[in-house]
């Protein structure tokens, strides 16, 4: 066994005894034991030698992964739903105008404002 699996297993083994500790907690702590012991097998089966082995297409070695599906058993297939009426394409939101034409236009217009207010203050000088 790799240090990696050995990793792996460890993990496992903690959300083994987490899981254990929760349903022997009861109440709402022990809604979470199911889910940590499913996140246990699950760790168990992504072990990085296993996760391997898959890819070559050799069959599992461990124990643990014997529900894993190999070539030589085809993956169910999902039974085939009814087709639904799709409703209307909306139009797409966020449109607009360009947003570089947005920002020459507020500077054109900072610089206009700022050329008039220069422009009135000389007729007032507080002198």
């Amino acid at each position: 066994m790799s240090k990696a699996d050995l990793l792996f297993e460890r993990g496992a083994s903690l959300l083994e005894e987490l899981s254990q500790k929760a349903a022997a907690e009861g109440g709402l702590v022990a809604k979470a034991a199911e889910p940590l012991a499913e996140d246990a097998a699950f760790l168990r089966k992504m072990k990085p030698t296993l996760v391997l082995a898959r890819l070559r297409g050799e069959p599992p070695q461990n124990g643990n992964v014997a529900s894993a599906p190999t070539m030589e058993t085809p993956l169910p297939q999902p039974e085939p739903q009814p087709k639904k009426a799709k409703p209307p394409k909306k139009k797409k939101s966020g449109g607009g105008p360009n947003p570089l034409a947005v920002a020459a236009g507020a500077f054109v217009a900072g610089v206009f404002i700022a050329k008039f207010i220069d422009w009135r203050g000389h007729a007032h000088p507080r002198s």
